[in-house]
């Protein structure tokens, strides 16, 4: 089976987005989530187009795409609504896995259920998820802000490579309290999709301090994919034990629950 490989860059809203193409096998579309890049995802790739044509991107103001003073929900789903475009453009062999790591996973879900022809499977790590009660409530607001600080602060080594990260603390901020109400309302998505499904989970989002604010984030993380899963019985769930990195802590895991469930290559 050839190996396919490209690189090619999508213009639209005014950003430029880098994609990479790679593997053999069925097509794969991966889309990172918030603050992780093509860069970080570079072991999951690899592992991945063992076994699949896998198609990945930075969004924008990560890695080398392009900045803006726009990064809202919308703004990030339209960065892989573009990329869609350009692939049915060029040409897939098949409709695509499609997979998504936090925020990714949201874009993902909003775009199939838009799409229904769009992907053969959904495969959601560690995001998308119908959380009871929000993440960033007036109260922790304070905490968010210092640990993104930090997280910013520390991102400032990767300027102007392949890892960088352009968002500002207060961008981040408003992206999640986006999110929070995104997520609030995202069990209409999933009505709208009949595509398979696979949850993707981290056991313990917020890391395994005993401090109550981790022990909390994490009670709603589950109980949110439990929600969903009373909704959408026929949901496969996977959980590792794992924070909210296992992307990238977890690849050859991650990896490996895709690959089991891999249809039949063309």
């Amino acid at each position: 089976m050839t190996t396919k490989t490209d690189q090619f860059r999508v213009h639209h809203d005014g950003v430029t987005i880098p994609v990479s193409r790679r593997g053999r096998g069925r097509p794969l579309v991966l889309c990172p989530g918030l603050l992780t890049t093509q860069a970080d995802l570079r072991e999951l790739t690899h592992l991945l187009r063992r076994d699949f044509d896998v198609i990945t991107f930075d969004l924008r103001g990560h890695g080398l795409s392009t900045g803006t003073a726009q990064y809202s929900f919308t703004a990030f789903r339209s960065d892989f609504v573009a990329v869609m475009a350009e692939l049915r453009r060029r040409g897939l062999p098949s409709a695509p896995v499609l997979v998504g790591h936090s925020l990714g996973a949201d874009v993902i879900v909003h775009y199939a259920a838009e799409h229904p022809d769009a992907g053969t499977e959904l495969v959601l790590v560690d995001g998308a998820n119908p959380l009871p009660e929000p993440f960033l409530t007036e109260a922790d607001l304070p905490w968010f802000r210092g640990l993104w600080e930090e997280l910013v602060s520390g991102h400032e080594a990767y300027r102007g490579t392949a890892r960088q990260m352009l968002l500002t603390v207060e961008q981040i901020l408003d992206l999640n309290v986006e999110l929070d109400r995104i997520r609030s309302g995202i069990l209409d998505q999933y009505q709208n999709i009949d595509s398979p499904i696979r949850m993707i989970m981290s056991a313990s989002m917020a890391g395994s301090s005993e401090e109550e604010r981790a022990g909390r984030y994490n009670r709603n993380w589950r109980a949110g994919i439990e929600r969903l899963v009373r909704e959408r019985p026929n949901i496969a769930t996977s959980w590792l034990d794992a924070d909210h990195g296992l992307v990238l802590t977890h690849a050859p895991h991650i990896a490996g629950i895709i690959r089991e469930r891999r249809h039949p290559a063309c």
